[in-house]
């Protein structure tokens, strides 16, 4: 079913769910008497009583970070967890599920010791980070350190679930350090049921979904025979805690103990393979490794758990790597396995100019891109996104640059659209020949762009060459989905062409009952008018609205439809005028999709914001010209509210009163962005004491609508500086 959907002006007319909470973190949180809007504090300049290894020692910024001992490990508790780096955004659906899908595609980021700018759980203002966008083509991301537990970083975590990827932790001994530390862990049952309980019990508090096990030293006797052992038993815990997990083995030591990377699965390590969830090789295998493997008994019924290590910076004798990665993933694809891409981030470490960094990912993931598999979001409605890739040059909210700085935060990255390179053929030319000589080879392309965004950091920039001879609209793929659609469904499309070319959008859908993996049985159907009632023409209207700013147009439409799934969404481009090669571009701001009968339903409330965790500092203030120290604020903000429901929430602060009474109220100010109901407000210039101030949350709901500042959350905090000093 194709819905064709007209974008050229504006209309006139759930999931595994972990619990989260911290209780223990929130004693002087929940002290706080809900029956008061103030919170009082005496100003005292201590020291930061914050865990150094969760917050930057300077400014309490929160931070990610893994472990690196034995004792850290078997002293983790729960209640000592780092609330930040709790992930946000549960595991969501797509299609093929993981379980069905024949051969994988594993990513594991190793890049220069990690924990780097991604360590920042709120973000941070790097010029020029790495990011990944390319989430459609793989099935698990694993986060690769070389501390002995990797805790990935929330902002990765919430990027990849939202993309419905799986998040692995790495769990790793090296060297003789490593060796006595296996001597340890792995002397009894005992032992290694408390580390592999520990192991479970972090992986549940923060979100993510299993372990890499790469155990990279030699074994005892002892050490070797328990091992499947704690595989085992650390899989089967997993599988009962956390839903859709997954404990993979790194390809090191085999059954005798020895140190001996085997570049395949065989006889000599199969006892690790059977004992958990799936077999990570060494890279340095040959075709002949895989053809052995192809027809082992051992491998047979579970080829796609077998991930054949790939490692892009090409080390050692290995087969393709760097800008030829695409051969290792041919002769991997050849023979039916699962592949683990390792370091990808060699895309960025290893060219000089950051600034080229969005082409060089492309070039290199498009070149994988004939042996990788496409993966479609498959939650339900509302599907939404403005394309933002988690980082940029500025931060923009409807079309409006919010703040002019760089930044990155990849838990602002929103499900993110295919990209890709084509060429068009000019359909005049005889079949086979291409274009006749003399005239263009047209072409399309696919990317994210940070000079001009609707929200967030990026837009979806489509820019390319119609040919003379290509006379029918250019068709740019911009999702592959498996998305139910309403029965009445908005659609808004908000975008800014060039000139001489029209838009619009096309919804390629299928019925339910007949849903496959491909987009073959087609059928039009018109949109209809948008429903006329007064109530409803308001929301549309506010959602919609009938401007365009800074170039946007604003296109909304209603779709009435029954028991249909939305396979696909493109954008048709074609010329105005004669034929002729046509130049355009056309960059897409934001696609919405809402089911029509919850635009009415109001908003929630924010509820029990409390104030906690407060250190004052005195410093230098924010302008150049301030040379006087300033009192700095710096406290956790926490509240309720579904986060399921919103795109972020907007953390403001004004000052209510100061030690001059004579000055009014001050307006609010923008602090930041939070993503979670959890937010830490660090070196905050506030007035001088005695003073009080108000601390304010506004859910920006994905829906689009505001959120009446009578549901937001307030919380007034006074203080004075305390005498005994």
């Amino acid at each position: 079913m194709s819905l064709s959907v007209d974008g050229n002006k504006p209309n006139e007319e759930a999931t595994d769910q972990r619990d989260t909470s911290e209780p223990s973190r929130l004693e002087s949180c929940l002290d706080q008497p809900m029956g008061s809007s103030s919170v009082h504090e005496d100003i005292k300049y201590l020291p930061s009583p914050l865990p150094a290894e969760h917050y930057d020692a300077d400014t309490t910024e929160p931070i990610s970070c893994g472990l690196q001992t034995l004792e850290e490990l078997l002293s983790w508790k729960r209640s000592e967890a780092n609330p930040f780096n709790v992930a946000a955004v549960p595991l969501a659906p797509r299609e093929p599920p993981l379980a069905s899908c024949p051969r994988r595609t594993l990513v594991s980021h190793d890049m220069m010791g990690g924990y780097l700018d991604d360590r920042f759980a709120q973000g941070t203002s790097a010029e020029a980070p790495y990011a990944f966008y390319h989430w459609q083509y793989i099935d698990i991301f694993n986060y690769f350190t070389h501390k002995m537990v990797t805790i990935p970083p929330a902002v990765w975590t919430n990027a990849a679930h939202k993309h419905g990827v799986v998040v692995l932790g790495t769990f790793i001994t090296e060297w003789t350090d490593g060796a006595a530390v296996c001597e340890a862990f792995l002397k009894d049952e005992e032992s290694y049921r408390a580390v592999a309980d520990k192991l479970v019990q972090i992986s549940y508090c923060y979100g993510f979904d299993g372990w890499l096990i790469n155990i990279e030293n030699p074994l005892s006797k002892v050490a070797v025979e328990n091992t499947p052992l704690f595989l085992r038993y650390l899989t089967d815990q997993m599988q009962e805690r956390v839903s859709g997990s997954l404990v993979l083995w790194y390809d090191s030591v085999i059954e005798s103990g020895q140190l001996t990377w085997q570049n395949e699965l065989n006889t000599s390590n199969r006892m690790f393979f059977d004992a958990c969830d799936g077999f990570f090789t060494n890279y340095n295998w040959t075709e002949q490794n895989l053809e052995w493997m192809r027809d082992y008994s051992g491998v047979q019924g579970r080829q796609a758990d077998v991930y054949v290590g790939v490692d892009v910076f090409a080390r050692g004798k290995v087969v393709g790597g760097m800008l030829e990665t695409n051969k290792a993933l041919e002769v991997i694809r050849k023979h039916n396995f699962s592949a683990a891409i390792f370091a990808p981030g060699w895309v960025y470490e290893t060219h000089s100019d950051k600034t080229q960094f969005r082409k060089n990912q492309d070039n290199f993931w498009a070149l994988l891109s004939d042996y990788l598999y496409i993966h479609r979001p498959a939650s339900p409605l509302p599907f939404i996104s403005s394309f933002c890739q988690g980082f940029g040059k500025a931060i923009y909210w409807r079309g409006q640059r919010e703040e002019n700085r760089s930044w990155f935060n990849l838990t602002a990255q929103e499900i993110q659209p295919l990209y890709y390179h084509t060429e068009l053929e000019g359909q005049g030319s005889p079949e086979g020949q291409g274009s006749p000589e003399g005239q263009c080879q047209g072409w399309l392309s696919s990317r994210g762009c940070p000079e001009d965004a609707w929200n967030g950091g990026c837009s979806l920039l489509l820019d390319g060459l119609i040919p003379a001879t290509h006379t029918s609209p250019v068709c740019a793929r911009i999702f592959s989905l498996h998305v139910p659609l309403a029965s009445k469904t908005l659609v808004t499309l908000i975008y800014k062409p060039s000139a001489g070319i029209r838009v619009s959008l096309e919804l390629k859908t299928t019925d339910a009952s007949l849903c496959t993996h491909n987009v073959q049985d087609v059928k039009l159907v018109p949109p209809v008018a948008l429903d006329d009632r007064l109530q409803m023409l308001s929301l549309f209207t506010q959602l919609c609205g009938n401007l365009s700013p800074d170039g946007w147009i604003v296109g909304c439409s209603q779709l009435e439809l029954r028991g249909c799934d939305l396979r696909e969404v493109c954008l048709n481009i074609q010329r105005n005028g004669q034929p002729q090669d046509t130049a355009f571009s056309c960059r897409v701001g934001e696609i919405m999709l809402l089911d029509v009968a919850s635009l009415q339903v109001p908003p929630e409330l924010v509820r029990g914001l409390c104030i906690y965790d407060v250190v004052w500092l005195r410093a230098a203030g924010t302008s150049p010209e301030s040379t006087s120290l300033c009192l700095h604020l710096n406290a956790t903000l926490r509240w309720d509210y579904p986060t399921q429901l919103v795109r972020h929430f907007r953390v403001y602060w004004r000052r209510l009163r100061g030690p001059d009474p004579r000055i009014p109220p001050g307006q609010l100010v923008l602090v930041g962005r939070a993503y979670s109901n959890i937010f830490r407000v660090t070196e905050l210039v506030v007035p001088e004491a005695p003073s009080l101030l108000e601390l304010v949350v506004e859910p920006v709901i994905r829906k689009g609508f505001p959120v009446p500042e009578s549901h937001w959350g307030r919380r007034s905090l006074s203080y004075t500086e305390d005498s005994t000093q």
